[in-house]
């Protein structure tokens, strides 16, 4: 079932939702020409985490660029399973509750590939004196590796606290859609970064991403308490 999308208090359509409405009037004509091909949304599902895990292999092997193709491709079959299953009248809540939990294991497929490209360039700098020499000449320690791949199992545990922070408060009845920094704003955050390939634009990548999905991990359990035990409504 569609839900209208709604605007500001002034009228006016937010950023986020006027790309989202964009890319669902851009991507009609392909969501008519599936269903018309008898495609169906589940299929669409798991291509996207097919997809998402070559990706997450992709990036584990150092091929930034690739990983960042596959990812995008991932996201479209994202856009595209919802959308196909509106179209063609098999909306479920199973479907959605399928859709969410490998959405999960798509964004911690890409982290963990990030997280072992930088680590195993850590080991192999263990056993690579020479190397290590190299990196040392560049400006680079080896913590700096070590350092990167914590930041992407950070980056992990802050996306997983996003998603369980509205779970848990849906699951008490509290509907819970605050919060700067969902699972879109995250996956473009990679794609943009694995697409400038090796260097440093990755890892101010993960530092944004731990930044900012703690705080909207926080901003969600503010929120939350001032509906419930703020409002006095907590029992």
């Amino acid at each position: 079932m569609s839900v209208p999308l709604s605007g500001t208090r002034s009228g006016r359509v937010p950023l986020k939702e006027s790309l989202k409405r964009f890319a669902h009037v851009a991507l009609d004509p392909l969501v008519r020409a599936l269903a018309r091909a008898g495609v169906r949304p589940d299929h669409l599902t798991f291509l996207g985490l097919i997809l998402s895990l070559a990706s997450g292999l992709a990036f584990a092997l150092g091929h930034f660029r690739s990983g960042a193709a596959f990812a995008t491709a991932a996201g479209i079959c994202d856009i595209l399973d919802g959308q196909l299953a509106r179209a063609t009248g098999h909306v479920s809540r199973f479907g959605a509750f399928l859709d969410s939990t490998l959405d999960r294991i798509a964004e911690a497929a890409l982290l963990v590939g990030i997280a072992s490209f930088y680590t195993g360039t850590l080991v192999d700098l263990a056993v690579n004196p020479e190397r290590v020499a190299q990196q040392l000449a560049r400006g680079l320690e080896p913590v700096t590796w070590a350092a990167i791949s914590l930041l992407a199992m950070l980056a992990l545990v802050g996306s997983f606290m996003v998603s369980y922070t509205r779970a848990r408060a849906e699951g008490l009845g509290l509907e819970c859609r605050v919060g700067w920094f969902e699972r879109p704003e995250r996956m473009i955050v990679l794609i943009i970064a694995g697409f400038a390939g090796l260097g440093p634009i990755m890892p101010a990548a993960l530092l944004l991403l731990v930044a900012f999905s703690f705080a909207t991990a926080f901003q969600r359990m503010a929120y939350v308490w001032k509906n419930t035990r703020g409002a006095g409504r907590d029992v």
